[in-house]
């Protein structure tokens, strides 16, 4: 059973998420006799393509051209049912994502194929194919069987563990792909496009330092960015903080903002709203900072520390500095 893993690039590299896809589907590729092949697009050095071959793929098909240099969910998910036609695939491996879930959407409806999003294990495959996935923003788990001749899973960021030292030395073949592309589906293009600067992207951090009102206000966030630059963290925020325009809105989590699932979530002076909570119950490790002890927040954490972030923070970022 042939497996196609859609992976994103960003600046020409491939996202640590798609990273996790392919060692995902290269996985499920093993378990189902078949082949774990890719599908990028955009413009990529083969050499970075290759490296799909470490994480358990056989092959790369690489569809470049200015016109898929920008995210397109309606041109994207032409031409991953075309490569799937091709491959004659019967199992999709997509990283979730803002990106993902709008191609695994359009894919699934031009495929007739059963789709599952927020996948967090191996599919069970013995007479069957179940997967489990994340239900309730992360509060349960639910077995979910698909009975159609395609499948396409979206993977949950975490859902499988990469060991650097246990990856594979061997390199990918990467084929070019020239999918038939429909004008229709440049209706609306990008026309630019405009990334924060000497910033880590909140979706693909493995540590997050987030900041709430109880860092009382803009001027006074030094000590965060300190333990964050320690431990080269990404930053974020909860959304009554970008609501008040201390920091800027693409840092905000939360259920209303961005959903994120890193290996450690440092959250400072956050009281732990619900709205919140549903953007962060995806991560590994919760430590929370908030001299509140009664802050619901404490109650979803892993660690807890009672006491004023700004006798705290300095304390972290010391520690960190002397770890390295």
């Amino acid at each position: 059973m042939s497996v196609l893993i859609f992976i994103e690039l960003d600046n020409g590299v491939i996202k640590k998420t798609s990273l996790e896809a392919i060692l995902y589907g290269s996985k499920v590729a093993e378990k189902t006799g078949g082949e774990a092949t890719v599908l990028a697009f955009g413009s990529a050095d083969s050499s970075e393509l290759e490296k799909a071959g470490h994480y358990g793929a056989t092959k790369v098909l690489h569809a470049s051209g200015e016109k898929l240099n920008h995210e397109n969910s309606l041109a994207y998910a032409d031409a991953l049912v075309q490569a799937v036609n091709q491959e004659q695939s019967k199992v999709i491996i997509i990283s979730k994502s803002g990106l993902g879930d709008a191609v695994a959407a359009r894919a699934a409806a031009k495929l007739k194929a059963g789709v599952v999003s927020g996948v967090t294990e191996l599919p069970e495959i013995n007479g069957s194919f179940k997967v489990t996935r994340s239900i309730y923003t992360g509060k349960a788990f639910a077995t979910t069987e698909i009975k159609s001749d395609i499948k396409i899973l979206v993977v949950k960021k975490n859902a499988v563990e990469i060991d650097e030292n246990a990856l594979s030395t061997v390199q990918a073949v990467v084929e070019a792909f020239s999918p038939n592309l429909r004008d229709s589906d440049f209706k609306a293009t990008v026309t630019n496009v405009e990334k924060a600067a000497s910033e880590l992207s909140l979706t693909e951090a493995d540590i997050i330092v987030s900041g709430g009102r109880g860092m009382k206000s803009p001027d006074q966030w030094q000590p965060l960015l300190d333990l964050a630059s320690a431990l080269g963290a990404a930053t974020g925020c909860s959304k009554p903080v970008s609501d008040l325009d201390w920091r800027p809105h693409h840092e905000h989590i939360g259920q209303t903002g961005i959903k994120v699932a890193p290996n450690l979530y440092i959250a400072c002076g956050i009281s732990g709203a619900i709205q919140h909570l549903a953007g962060v119950n995806g991560s590994k490790c919760i430590v929370v900072i908030n001299k509140d002890p009664e802050a619901p927040f404490f109650k979803a954490a892993d660690y807890g520390i009672v006491g004023d972030v700004f006798e705290i923070l300095p304390k972290l970022t010391e520690a960190a500095r002397n770890l390295k």
